[in-house]
Formats: structure tokens, sequence, C-alpha cells
């Protein structure tokens, strides 16, 4: 084999070897590329404790997560969700110890267009409310 062979030889085989990890890292970039960015807010509420609203598309789906601590466990707040100003969560839900607070997870249709999502709890003098855009 002469050295010219022997060159092209050694390129073809590193051209074959570039591609061959070059093409798993192109393939998975679409897939990172389709994770939705997850928005985060939280904040104080009046009359004391803390809120934290998350939410992010998922599937056809938006994933929100609504917390309050207010560290006192059994209290029975009055919870309003809504995307868009139709409502998707209204009920209650009571502080659990021994964190004292408690959490709504929910899973509605997304909605074409931007998602505003609203979050209002209420109890006794005390409210926990905030929004956030995805």
């Amino acid at each position: 084999m002469t050295s010219t062979s022997r060159t092209l030889r050694r390129s073809s085989s590193a051209l074959l070897l570039a591609a061959a990890v070059a093409v798993p890292v192109l393939a998975a970039a679409p897939a990172q590329a389709k994770a939705a960015p997850r928005r985060a807010v939280g904040g104080s509420c009046i009359g004391g404790g803390v809120w934290k609203l998350k939410a992010k598309h998922d599937a056809g789906r938006l994933e929100i997560e609504y917390q309050v601590d207010t560290n006192r466990a059994g209290q029975a707040w009055r919870v309003m969700v809504t995307d868009n100003n139709v409502s998707v969560f209204n009920g209650v839900r009571s502080t659990t110890a021994p964190s004292g607070s408690f959490t709504v997870q929910l899973r509605p249709a997304d909605r074409p267009g931007p998602d505003v999502i609203r979050t209002k709890a209420t109890f006794a003098g005390h409210t926990c409310s905030g929004s956030l855009t995805v």
C-alpha cells in the first residue's frame, strides 16, 4: 500500500468516525429543543405565609403547581386557579403537618397561545395571589 492510499484511508476512517459521533448528537438536538422551560414565581401572602407558582407546557397540556406555606397545619384555604380566565381549579385545600403547607397540582389542556395562569388562596384574612404567563 502506498503512503498516499494510507493517508486517504486514514482520512476516510476519520470522517466516518466523526460522522458516527455527530449523528447521535444531532439526533438528540430536536428532543432537547422540544423541552418546554418551566416558569416559576413566588411571593409573600397578605397576613403571613409565602406562595410559589410553577407552570410549563407538557405534551399538549399544562403542568401547574401552586403551593402555599404558612408553617401552620390545619388551615382550610379556599383556592382558585384560572388559565386565561377559565377556571381549572376551585376548591378547598388544608395545610398539613409537619410543613404547614399545601400543594395543588394540575394538568389542564393547553389552550392556544400564551397561557396566563392566575392563582388566589384565602383563609381568615390571609390572601396569597399571583400570576405568570407561559
